[in-house]
């Protein structure tokens, strides 16, 4: 009697460890072929087969993790890893603290991408997601990643179409500013074409056309005052990426003006924290400075060859554009 219990107890473990795994099989297969037909709905739109367009099957995420490392998706996504909306607010207001307190930009850079991945999976457009946006392209801009700001900032662009609520004047000033650093006349013609006569009297929209203006009509001293009194840090930090290329060529132009040019007065025209930054730009094209009377100077014909030939290299050289908006 006591075998049959046994053998019946034993029977019984083995049809449950046999259900379980075979419940693990199917939740597996589920996914695969729920890949499969989203990858197959995409193909069928005249996508490219290897990218899988995530907008065609929406999910609602279960996860309860406030953290959580950025994965890239090559199958579709599984509910039970995805944050629904309510925690991933719980998740930003921890971020925005962790930053404030530990400034890891690694870590917050990967938790922001992990933040906007649950976002994009669950098709959620609203005005948090602007915010999500917003903050990290603002990170970004202060540690100068311009690929993750860039990213921000094309969802946002698409986000302000769709009405939703943001600080569109601000991010439409760091745009103007971006198209100045990658060069891109025909964006920059077009996005002020596009600017309302109100947008046009804000101040961070003045700015921006105030660069614009400076650059275009070779303004390198409006410019340098520009740089350095914006409306806030921010624009600074984009115009870092263009301000070194727009130093050499107003010294090109200063060059050509003027027979001497001491390296108190470069220092101040074009906007450098010392004299000491200064002399690193010209030591770094190799330019010669002389002294006299303890008093630092660059000739300004035997030099002026010297940026002219770096202005023409920088120029054909183009620019490095990361995640182009």
């Amino acid at each position: 009697m006591e075998e049959i219990i046994r053998r019946q107890k034993r029977t019984k473990r083995f049809n449950d460890d046999f259900s379980a795994e075979l419940k693990k099989r199917q939740e597996k297969e589920a996914l695969i072929r729920q890949a499969e037909i989203t990858k197959q709905k995409y193909i069928e739109q005249n996508g490219n087969p290897d990218v899988v367009d995530w907008d065609i099957d929406t999910i609602v995420g279960t996860c309860q993790d406030l953290e959580k490392n950025y994965l890239r998706l090559t199958t579709a996504p599984d509910p039970s890893t995805v944050r629904p909306l309510h925690i991933l607010r719980q998740t930003l207001e921890l971020l925005k603290r962790k930053w404030t307190e530990e400034q890891n930009y690694n870590y917050i850079c990967d938790q922001f991408k992990s933040l906007r991945q649950d976002l994009t999976v669950q098709r959620i457009k609203n005005d948090f997601a602007v915010e999500v946006y917003e903050i990290h392209a603002r990170i970004a801009l202060e540690k100068g990643d311009l690929g993750e700001y860039n990213q921000c900032q094309s969802q946002l662009k698409q986000l302000y179409k769709l009405g939703f609520k943001g600080n569109e004047i601000e991010f439409t000033a760091y745009r103007l500013l971006y198209y100045l650093h990658t060069l891109n006349p025909k964006d920059i013609n077009t996005l002020i074409s596009e600017l309302t006569p109100e947008q046009k009297k804000h101040e961070f929209i003045i700015h921006a056309l105030g660069v614009r203006s400076a650059i275009a009509n070779g303004n390198y001293h409006k410019l340098f005052q520009l740089y350095l009194n914006p409306p806030h840090n921010m624009a600074c930090y984009l115009m870092d990426h263009f301000i070194e290329r727009e130093r050499i060529k107003a010294l090109k132009i200063m060059t050509k003006a003027y027979l001497t040019l001491s390296i108190s007065f470069i220092t101040n025209e074009l906007g450098f924290d010392s004299e000491k930054e200064c002399i690193n730009l010209l030591n770094s094209v190799r330019c010669p400075i002389k002294k006299d009377r303890n008093k630092e100077y660059i000739n300004g014909k035997e030099t002026h060859k010297i940026f002219l030939k770096k202005w023409q290299e920088i120029t054909k050289k183009g620019i490095d554009i990361k995640g182009q908006i």
